[in-house]
């Protein structure tokens, strides 16, 4: 068995080795800029700090480490779309011919969509977010946010609106090679409801208005997957009943 999966075990070797040195590549180069990246994130929240507050550091050596985070972060999200290559890359020796004619649109539109949900975090979640979180009890306390608290923050929503927009694109290739139906989705939605709240309380800062607007555009966008679906692969009737003749033929 182990034979059989060796040469999987190598492919995939290749695609990760390929998109961890993108990554490097690409980290040693936003490291020179990584002042200019900081200021492009923090600015969201300079906006909507109170006066008197300002940004600060609390441990030696966080301004280095936060550098550090802000260049691999950005490297990241430039290497997505070789990272969505590589993964096409490994999954299309188990494709039909037919199916592997979808590479160019699969790249495309994941890293479209990718780069479309990291926008929407930046231009409008983070600064209702975080106007929110800062200016909250602003008249008791004064708000100094650390600089490696609010990058790692920063990050993490960014991220997450990422990977969630990804939920279109990945639904019109399994409604493709018919993994999926308009009717599977449905019958599952009650439990995405669950799985998308979970995903947004752990993906979030430990607030429910952070929770619900990555909640909600998930919903949205599951819903918009079922219409998807219903164009690609929609459910049929008479599979179930070829199923059930099927499953009493055997009996």
């Amino acid at each position: 068995m182990f034979e059989e999966l060796k040469p999987h075990l190598a492919e995939l070797r290749k695609r990760l080795v390929i998109c961890v040195l993108s990554v490097i590549v690409l980290f040693i180069a936003c490291f020179g800029f990584w002042e200019n990246i900081l200021g492009f994130m923090t600015r969201p929240l300079v906006r909507v700090l109170p006066k008197g507050s300002e940004i600060i550091f609390t441990q030696l050596g966080e301004t280095f480490f936060t550098a550090m985070k802000v260049s691999f972060f950005t490297s990241l999200l430039l290497a997505m779309p070789i990272i969505f290559w590589q993964v096409w890359l490994f999954v299309a020796p188990g494709l039909y011919d037919n199916e592997k004619k979808y590479v160019i649109p699969f790249v495309s539109g994941a890293s479209i969509m990718f780069f479309l949900g990291a926008a929407f975090c930046y231009f409008f979640v983070i600064p209702v977010a975080f106007n929110f979180l800062v200016n909250f009890g602003a008249k008791q306390f004064t708000a100094m946010p650390t600089i490696g608290e609010y990058v790692g923050f920063f990050a993490k929503l960014v991220v997450a609106f990422g990977i969630s927009f990804e939920l279109p694109v990945v639904t019109f290739f399994l409604a493709k090679i018919g993994l999926v139906t308009n009717k599977s989705l449905s019958d599952f939605f009650r439990y995405a409801i669950v799985i998308i709240f979970i995903f947004a309380a752990v993906m979030t800062p430990p607030d429910v208005l952070s929770q619900f607007m990555l909640a909600t555009p998930l919903i949205a966008l599951y819903l918009l997957s079922i219409f998807i679906a219903k164009m690609i692969n929609p459910y049929k009737p008479e599979d179930d009943e070829s199923e059930n003749s099927t499953d009493v033929a055997q009996a």
